[in-house]
């Protein structure tokens, strides 16, 4: 009888054990919250990066959303005969719609994602200002600009934040599989910066290079503001960032295969270290790769004496100092094009030394623009070339502009690279 009641008790102990834990759970999980949202895991997209079964990958480049607070936040430069009431509203709509029109495999926002001084919570207009790309499902991926950091979080918290976001691929600084030197595994945390990494993008399925890299995304943290001999000037990509993308670079070539030139991405082979079915490892081409930061390096004044495709309507605004960044570039052989920001008003490309330097033009509606001049974005579009039974490697890069008008008008369509030219 006694043993029987034990029993009893327990069973009632626990039921009311499991009972507590369980209105515990339903009560607080959901109130659980970063900033003003409940927490929740991370949604992920589909990986790795791949081109579609068409042979195509592309790419919407945002640059300067100068994201605020949402509503409240109003815009600058417009007519007034454009808008009943403007705000950062506009900005959320013109990257839906976009991303509607457009359908891009990936986002890339190069820089100045949020205004920090317009908000007194970073995190919250992160939140709003990624809202649409989050919504969309699509892979993305971001920068840091010169004003994100102006707000309640560091870079480094910024980054770190942005890489926890649903269906971001960012990272906060790059992985140790990526660089040509230390062992697999860990973080390279000797690096200026935060937002340096790279991305790599698969073949197309089935095709001979489905398990290959075709195309590289290299991210790059251009800084915000920084004194030089005693004279404040804008941030510069430093030597540590050029060190481990050189590595990159190097990582998929034989020392005796190093392209000489900026137009040899794919005359060169590397083995993969994905085995075949009999065994042995397959050969294909060094991929070609594209760049992605805020900030343009000092030659990029000099287009304005060349000729461009595009609108170079205000002076670059870029460091005192010359790291050396399109040097770097030359040498490594492989990157095509450069996508940036900063200069609102400077949509062109312009080409130095074999490699495009594409502005994204002004986004964000918060961000200073020119009254009745649209705001816009860059769409890139890679096309694999195609083989007697299958894709191979990039055949053609091409780009173009659409603005925020009714049409959403697309103008300056232009081949950046093309294979058959290249050789």
């Amino acid at each position: 009888m006694n043993k029987t009641m034990e029993g009893l008790y327990s069973l009632l102990y626990l039921t009311l054990i499991l009972t507590i834990l369980f209105s515990l759970h339903t009560q607080i999980a959901h109130k659980l919250l970063i900033g003003k949202h409940p927490l929740h895991l991370k949604k992920t997209p589909h990986l790795p990066l791949r081109f579609n079964s068409d042979g195509t990958f592309k790419i919407l480049q945002v640059a300067d959303m100068h994201y605020g607070t949402g509503v409240l936040t109003s815009c600058k430069d417009v007519l007034a005969s454009e808008f009943h009431y403007c705000s950062d509203l506009n900005t959320t709509h013109f990257l839906k719609r976009i991303i509607e029109a457009e359908k891009p495999d990936f986002i890339a926002f190069t820089g100045d994602n949020i205004f920090g001084s317009s908000t007194p919570d970073a995190a919250e207009s992160l939140l709003r200002a990624f809202a649409p790309a989050m919504e969309s499902g699509l892979p993305w991926a971001a920068v840091l600009g010169n004003h994100d950091q102006e707000s309640t979080m560091t870079r480094l918290e910024l980054m770190s934040f942005i890489s926890l976001l649903d269906y971001s691929v960012s990272q906060t600084n790059p992985s140790v599989e990526d660089a040509s030197s230390a062992a697999k595994g860990n973080t390279i945390t000797d690096i200026d910066g935060f937002g340096n990494y790279n991305l790599r993008v698969y073949g197309a399925p089935g095709s001979h290079s489905a398990n290959s890299t075709v195309l590289d995304l290299f991210f790059l943290d251009s800084g915000d503001r920084e004194v030089v001999q005693g004279v404040r000037t804008y941030g510069w990509i430093k030597e540590s960032q050029l060190r481990w993308l050189h590595g990159v670079s190097k990582g998929y070539q034989h020392p005796k295969e190093r392209p000489s030139s900026a137009t040899d991405c794919l005359t060169t082979v590397h083995v993969v270290s994905i085995p075949t079915k009999g065994g042995s490892s397959s050969a294909t081409p060094t991929p070609c790769a594209l760049a992605f930061f805020h900030i343009p390096i000092p030659e990029v004044r000099q287009l304005y004496y060349q000729k461009i495709i595009g609108q170079f309507q205000e002076g670059v605004a870029c460091s005192s100092v010359n790291s050396g960044v399109l040097q770097a570039l030359v040498s490594m052989g492989d990157v095509k094009a450069v996508f940036m920001g900063h200069d609102h008003k400077n949509d062109f490309c312009g080409n130095l030394e074999s490699i495009w330097f594409c502005y994204g033009g002004g986004f964000g509606y918060h961000a200073y623009g020119i009254a009745g001049w649209p705001r816009r974005a860059r769409v890139i579009l890679a096309e694999l070339e195609k083989g007697e039974n299958s894709w191979m490697g990039m055949e053609r890069i091409r780009t173009w502009k659409r603005l925020d008008d009714e049409k959403l008008s697309k103008l300056d369509e232009q081949v950046l690279w093309e294979l058959h030219h290249a050789k």
